[in-house]
């Protein structure tokens, strides 16, 4: 294994510094993984704001969306071999509380975050347990598998939904997660539409075949039951974050509509639980994902369901961290950053 490697250390302040380090050689039952694409997603930007200071630190370094190839194996792993091209599913469970026990692993009740609780994959190599890697197919695009992660974010949300075939759908947010919540709600069969009032990512979402609405200039409860028969959305994404759109979830559902709520919200949303009443809507909550989303996000990245190069909008050395982040953090049009980490 090499000596040293170049890895990206978040040092607070909205700075990164890229520094070498000693690389680690893998322990029983783990994987060094030699990283080719990272992206950057929106907990990534959380940090780099400084939202998250107490969590990570500032000898952190950071990043979870990723692809690579196997670089080295630890004593007791088997399934992989050296050159092989894997991503991580960057979740470590611990084993013995109750989520775990009832067999949710994905959301254990002690559940360590890989590129935020520990070191990430914006360095060269990085050593992670065996039990998070997933096998690619050799002829896989490694930039192209750097959207395995949040397509699937997607795939957990679409099923967690209950989706079925010719039920329409509305996705409140068109960011990079919410257009990748559309693409995997289409290849699902619903009928999409996506609100979003930044008119930048409506014309990405519009170029990918969707159906939008600008809520900043249409009433979105109108529309949607315009095309609808006054119906409603059998499914809905909140996706946005935000009051209005927490707003616009309950107002769009159809009797009985089922509500997946995906976004992060940073204080507590007022919720028409009226509304709920009414019509007897159902919520149901979205985190991360499990194995079997890694499988599916794998297979629609390899059909073209998800249009991986119009999601990936710019890539940037790792050399060049620090100016990839600012240039995302200033953009109205980016989707998907990706980090070139590796050859």
């Amino acid at each position: 294994m090499a000596d040293t490697i170049s890895a990206a250390y978040y040092r607070g302040e909205r700075r990164f510094s890229v520094e070498e380090k000693q690389a680690p050689s893998p322990k029983a039952g783990e994987v060094s993984v030699r990283i080719a694409y990272c992206g950057i997603c929106g907990t990534d930007m959380h940090v780099f704001h400084g939202n998250m200071d107490a969590r990570v630190g500032f000898e952190r370094v950071i990043g979870h969306e990723m692809s690579g190839t196997v670089y080295a194996l630890g004593d007791g792993v088997q399934g992989f071999e050296q050159g092989q091209k894997v991503v991580v599913r960057p979740l470590n469970h611990c084993g013995n509380c109750p989520a775990c026990n009832a067999g949710h692993t994905h959301i254990c009740h002690n559940l360590k975050f890989l590129g935020l609780d520990t070191d990430g994959a914006m360095q060269e190599v990085w050593t992670v347990p065996a039990h998070t890697l997933h096998a690619l197919p050799e002829d896989m695009r490694l930039d192209h598998a750097a959207l395995v992660e949040p397509v699937a974010v997607a795939c957990h949300d679409v099923r967690m939904a209950g989706l079925k075939a010719g039920e329409d759908v509305v996705v409140i947010g068109g960011g990079p997660i919410g257009v990748l919540v559309a693409m995997v709600a289409r290849d699902a069969g619903g009928k999409v539409v996506i609100s979003e009032v930044n008119e930048n990512r409506l014309a990405i979402a519009r170029d990918l075949g969707f159906d939008t609405v600008n809520p900043a200039k249409s009433n979105l409860v109108d529309e949607i039951n315009g095309r609808t028969g006054n119906k409603g959305a059998d499914v809905v994404f909140e996706v946005s974050g935000s009051q209005p759109g927490v707003d616009a979830m309950t107002g769009v559902a159809a009797t009985r509509g089922r509500i997946c709520m995906v976004a992060i919200h940073a204080k507590k949303p007022t919720v028409d639980m009226f509304r709920f009443f009414w019509r007897e809507l159902q919520l149901v909550g979205a985190r991360v994902y499990e194995a079997e989303d890694y499988d599916k996000a794998i297979a629609l990245v390899i059909s073209g369901a998800i249009a991986a190069d119009t999601v990936i909008t710019d890539v940037s050395p790792l050399s060049e961290i620090q100016q990839a982040f600012e240039a995302l953090d200033a953009s109205p049009t980016a989707l998907k950053s990706l980090i070139k980490v590796g050859a």
